[in-house]
């Protein structure tokens, strides 16, 4: 008998699938997808074949969206979690993984976590003036947890961000029946230990589903999917007000003459950051070749 569901945790192999009545599958997929090099993902809706109480992923349904880091699909929104605190954010984790997301059109909020810690102004500061919604948290104290929480309300959402930023932390703050596991950070290392080892959905009475995901370092950067470098400009919404005011229609915003992009950053309105993240983006992806898209 098969049934539709949603893919609510993944780990080794098996993926466990939540059916409309409530009860959780355990399912394997079938060799055809590995195959077709299709991996079912959290946030999948799936048909499943059930027998004795084990499962079977038939077929994925149409994604709205997916993501390879993090393994997730089908989100309203994306969570990124940063910190001015140990662990240090690089500004460029934060463009890599908000470019990713815009160039799939899923929006983008920015959670600045240990502000108790330190306040975090800068990276507070240039995301808000890059049009980026941001809400500095505590873990610790509470402040700032339920203006996320309301901005997330009745969404699916993932929660990502590098090791040791507090995701699971925060995640408790919303909802303590989480029991999300947390570790603390290496201050030798300066970053956290990886307390999350899958990808698993929750879901709360109030109909929000958050997807926690395990923390990334700067080297995991390379193992995130790619963007066409001519898409890639679209993918930084702090650029859109200046596209199409070049001279040249394809002006890459790097150094070409009479660019509106680079006369806008000379101007303050676009962050110096954002635009060298942009620079080192652009210069990976013109190593991209469209076939390499659809290996």
């Amino acid at each position: 008998m098969e049934q539709n569901g949603r893919i609510v945790k993944a780990i080794s192999g098996f993926y466990y699938v939540q059916l409309p009545d409530g009860q959780r599958i355990e399912c394997r997929a079938r060799g055809v997808f590995r195959k077709e090099r299709v991996t079912p993902l959290v946030g999948d809706e799936v048909t499943v074949s059930v027998e004795r109480g084990k499962g079977m992923v038939e077929e994925i349904l149409p994604r709205r969206n997916s993501f390879v880091r993090p393994a997730v699909s089908n989100l309203d929104a994306l969570v990124i979690l940063a910190s001015e605190a140990n662990p240090v954010t690089d500004p460029f984790l934060i463009d890599r993984v908000a470019a990713i997301a815009g160039d799939r059109g899923v929006p983008v909020l920015l959670c600045v976590n240990k502000v108790d810690l330190k306040a975090a102004d800068t990276l507070i500061g240039i995301y808000r003036r890059a049009g980026f919604a941001v809400f500095p948290t505590s873990a610790e104290t509470g402040e700032g947890v339920d203006a996320l929480y309301e901005a997330i309300c009745g969404k699916t959402v993932a929660f990502t961000g590098n090791s040791g930023v507090g995701k699971s932390s925060i995640l408790n703050r919303m909802d303590p029946n989480f029991s999300v596991k947390t570790g603390e950070v290496s201050d030798k290392l300066g970053r956290g230990r990886h307390t999350t080892r899958h990808v698993e959905l929750y879901c709360m009475p109030d109909g929000t589903c958050v997807i926690d995901t395990p923390g990334f370092s700067s080297f995991d950067t390379d193992r995130m999917e790619p963007i066409l470098k001519e898409n890639l400009q679209y993918a930084f919404p702090d650029f859109a007000p200046y596209l199409g005011g070049c001279r040249y229609h394809d002006c890459v915003h790097i150094r070409e003459p009479d660019c509106a992009v680079l006369a806008a950053l000379r101007a303050g309105k676009i962050e110096p950051t954002r635009h060298e993240s942009y620079v080192r983006l652009y210069e990976s992806a013109k190593q991209l070749k469209l076939w390499e898209l659809n290996k």
